[in-house]
Order: structure tokens, then C-alpha cells, then sequence
């Protein structure tokens, strides 16, 4: 018998098998697949391997206004391609490394639970005091008539060898629009197709408008208000249907994603899921199986690896014993697109529903030195904090460099720092980080580098 048995080799799953080992448990992993899940096979590893060639093909585009002549970029897909499994493969064989010296046993198989403490692979059936679930997510298609010819997933895509010359991209949410944003940066036609008014709609709304016009201004076509109703082929490709328009694309972009839950044996094991399909879990990431865990995409949220990681260590701690908390106000989020946009903590709009009396500051990248020296000037850095106790509230970033400097507003709300507490602090100069001090400063009302208010 095992003390913890995990279904799921992702991001989630080989850390809660790594952490449940280092307490001294005894530990299983089940995988269907390749280890590393979506994140290293088909998501967040391959996506910003193309994200870093698109960003190095514009440097190089820009590269005359630094005084450096170059020739146009060819772009050599199969390169990027073999890049990905290069990489990929890299890194699934430091995770079965790192497992077999943590003496984690892997097996190879589909999972079906038989109860809270019992889980069958194939013919063979595994004991265990604490079962972790973290078997992720995987695309859903939504059923529209005639998509299935022009459809492109966003499990496919980095494995094109040929990009296509026009694309509609189906959805608001952050893989829709980093991926919109990607393909324009390799010259496909982009037309991202929205159901409300802005994309991002879950993020500050100053967030969206930034980035919205950048993107624009780099050639992205944004249709909101609209869904496809139907597709159909045309002389050139595919014709989309989108209320009285008819838009022209070679393929159709889905990327829109759903637990992985069916034939897993929930209902047997007396788990509860939410009226989406994702598994319901309190702070301590129990099921309402007593024993079962559940960690990742498979419980919804965000749905993003850093946070599967961050539940799988405490899911594991609490498995073995443990009492950890998740907090998921702390979970960060990230684009990769150019600009880049990152944020932590609650939206201007959330802080107000909740009661809060707000004060806002915001720092725009233009002002930022080595924003302006690198002529990356796209942006700006907005802080939400409470007008009573000053408390950070939330960060939200759009510039260059977003996705780093978020991490010291993670550690800024995870400490509860105040603004006036920040705004006190140094960065280095210069640097893209000083934004989120100054925006601090200007919480306070001190911005020395803004005109008055």
C-alpha cells in the first residue's frame, strides 16, 4: 500500500510526487502518456519557444534603430519544431530522472478509482491511504457546423510545419489572445473572435484595454460581441459565420479547455464535481471523498502549472500529515505576448465589489528609462490598494519584462505589504521593475516622475 498515490504526470502531479517522497511517503505515479502533461508537451514549454522566436524576429526587424543592419529573418519552421522535442524531451528526462531518486514508482497506464482507496490500472489495482488527482485538462471542442474541416487546436498547432496565411482565433481568455498574438507576430491575418466586448474579461480592465491596443497596432483583428454560427469552405479556405459577417480564414483556432474526468470513476468514489465538470476542492485541496486529493487543472480556476505545483506541494504535505492552505489569490498570471502583460491579486473592479475603499496608482512604461532606451514603451503598471489599510491589493502589469517582475508582487501580497511600504523601497536603475515602485508612489501620491495630481 501506498501512503500517496497520484494519477497524473503534469506540472501537479510530479511535484506532489517529489514532495510527498521528500516527507518520507511511500509514493505512486500514474500516467497515461508522456510525462510533463500539457504544460511540456504541448502547452506552456513549446508555446514560449515560438513566443521567444517571434520576439527575436521583431529585434531583428527593429534591430536598425540600434545602428545594426540585417538581412530580413527567414523563418525555418521545422527548426522551431525540432527545437520543442529537443527541449521537451530534455526536460521529461530530468522528471523520470529526479522521480526514480525520489524513489517514486511510475506506472504506466489509465487510472480508474475504485473507491477512495483503491485505483485500478489496466487489470491491476493499486492500494493507498491518500489518492491525489491531478489529471489536467485537454481541449473542447465546441460544436459548430462545419468547424471540424478548418479546426486547428491549440494541442496541434506547434507542430505546423507551414503557418497559415489567415486564421480566426475563437475566444477571449489568455491562450486565445497569446496565441492570436503570436500568430499576427509571424505574419498570418489574425482575426481573434470574442463572445463579450473585451478580451481578458476576467482581468483588470485597464489591463485589456492596453493590451488590446498594442496588439491592434500590430495588426490584430478583434471582433467582439460575436460568435461563429457556422463554417463552410469557400474558394480559399474556410468561411466563417459571425452574425451578418462572413469572414475568411484558412484555419480555425480552438484552444478552449475542460477537465479530464470522464471514465475516472468520480461518482464511484463519491466525488463531487462543480456544475462545469472540475472537481470541488477546499483550501486544503480535499475532495469530498475522504483520503482523495485533487490538484490542477482538474479543479478549474486559472488553470495554469505554477499553480498546479504550488497545490501539489500542499495537497502532498497534507496527505502525509500536513496542514497547508492554498492561496489562490497569490496565483499569478501571465502573457507572453509583446508587450508581455502579468497580475496577481484582485482586478479594480473585484476590490470595489468587495467593499473595499480603493486608491489605485498607475505608472505608464513611457516614462520608464529602460523602457524608453529599448523602445519598448508599450504599457504600465496599475496597483490596487485598500484606501483604509493600505493593503496591497493587487498588481497588474502590461510592458516589457511583465512576467518577472510579477513575482515580487506575489511576495509583496503574500506578505500583505502596504503601498507606502513599496513606495519606500529601491530597484536598480535602470529597470523595468522601478515601474512597480513608482506606481506605488503614486498610490501615495508621490510619484516624482508624473506630473501632479
Amino acid at each position: 500500500m501506498y501512503d500517496v498515490l497520484i494519477i497524473g504526470g503534469g506540472p501537479g502531479g510530479y511535484a506532489a510526487a517529489i514532495r510527498a517522497a521528500q516527507l518520507g511517503g511511500s509514493v505512486g505515479l500514474i500516467d497515461a502518456s508522456d510525462l510533463g502533461g500539457t504544460c511540456v508537451n504541448r502547452g506552456c514549454i513549446p508555446s514560449k519557444i515560438w513566443m521567444r522566436a517571434a520576439y527575436i524576429k521583431n529585434m531583428i526587424e527593429h534591430s536598425e534603430e540600434f545602428g545594426l543592419k540585417t538581412a530580413a529573418p527567414g523563418l525555418d519552421l521545422n527548426a522551431l519544431v525540432n527545437r520543442k522535442k529537443e527541449v521537451g524531451q530534455g526536460i521529461r528526462g530530468g522528471m523520470t530522472a529526479l522521480l526514480k531518486k525520489n524513489k517514486v514508482e511510475v506506472i504506466t497506464g489509465r487510472a480508474v478509482l475504485k473507491g477512495s482507496g483503491e485505483v485500478a490500472v489496466d487489470n491491476k489495482r493499486y492500494a493507498a491511504k491518500n489518492i491525489i488527482i491531478a489529471t489536467g485538462s485537454s481541449i473542447s471542442v465546441p460544436e459548430i457546423k462545419g468547424l471540424k474541416d478548418a479546426l486547428l487546436t491549440s494541442d496541434e498547432l506547434f507542430d505546423l510545419t507551414d503557418l497559415p496565411k489567415t486564421m480566426l482565433v475563437l475566444g477571449d481568455g489568455p491562450i486565445e489572445v497569446e496565441l492570436a498574438s503570436l500568430m499576427v507576430a509571424f505574419g498570418t491575418k489574425t482575426t481573434l473572435v470574442i463572445p463579450g466586448r473585451r478580451i481578458l474579461p476576467n482581468e483588470d480592465h485597464d489591463t485589456s484595454l492596453r493590451l488590446t491596443l498594442a496588439l491592434q497596432e500590430q495588426g490584430l483583428a478583434i471582433v467582439n460581441n460575436s460568435v461563429v454560427e457556422s463554417v463552410g469552405k469557400s474558394e480559399n479556405g474556410f468561411q466563417a459565420v459571425v452574425g451578418d459577417k462572413a469572414l475568411e480564414a484558412d484555419r480555425i483556432l480552438v484552444a478552449k479547455r475542460q477537465p479530464n474526468t470522464s471514465n475516472l470513476g468520480l461518482e464511484a468514489a463519491g466525488i463531487k464535481t462543480d456544475e462545469n465538470g472540475f472537481i470541488a476542492v477546499n483550501n486544503k485541496l480535499e475532495t469530498s471523498a475522504k483520503g482523495v486529493y485533487a490538484i490542477g487543472d482538474v479543479t478549474g480556476g486559472w488553470m495554469l502549472s505554477h499553480a498546479a505545483s504550488a497545490m501539489a506541494i500542499a495537497a502532498s504535505e497534507n496527505a502525509m500529515g500536513g496542514d497547508s492552505s492554498f492561496r489562490s489569490s497569490l496565483v499569478p498570471r501571465g502573457l507572453w505576448t509583446s508587450p508581455e502583460m502579468a497580475a496577481v491579486g484582485l482586478t479594480e473592479e473585484e476590490a470595489e465589489k468587495a467593499g473595499y475603499d480603493v486608491e489605485v496608482g498607475d505608472f505608464p512604461y513611457p516614462v520608464n528609462g529602460l523602457a524608453m532606451l529599448r523602445g519598448q514603451v508599450d504599457g504600465g503598471v496599475k496597483i490596487i490598494s485598500d484606501a483604509e489599510h493600505k493593503e496591497i491589493l493587487g498588481v497588474h502589469i502590461v510592458g516589457a519584462g511583465a512576467t518577472e517582475i510579477i513575482g515580487e508582487a506575489v511576495m509583496a501580497l503574500q506578505l500583505e505589504c502596504t503601498a507606502e511600504e513599496l513606495a519606500h523601497t529601491m530597484r536598480l536603475h535602470p529597470t523595468f521593475s522601478e515601474c512597480i515602485m513608482d506606481s506605488a508612489r503614486d498610490v501615495e501620491g508621490w510619484a516624482l516622475y508624473l506630473p501632479p495630481k
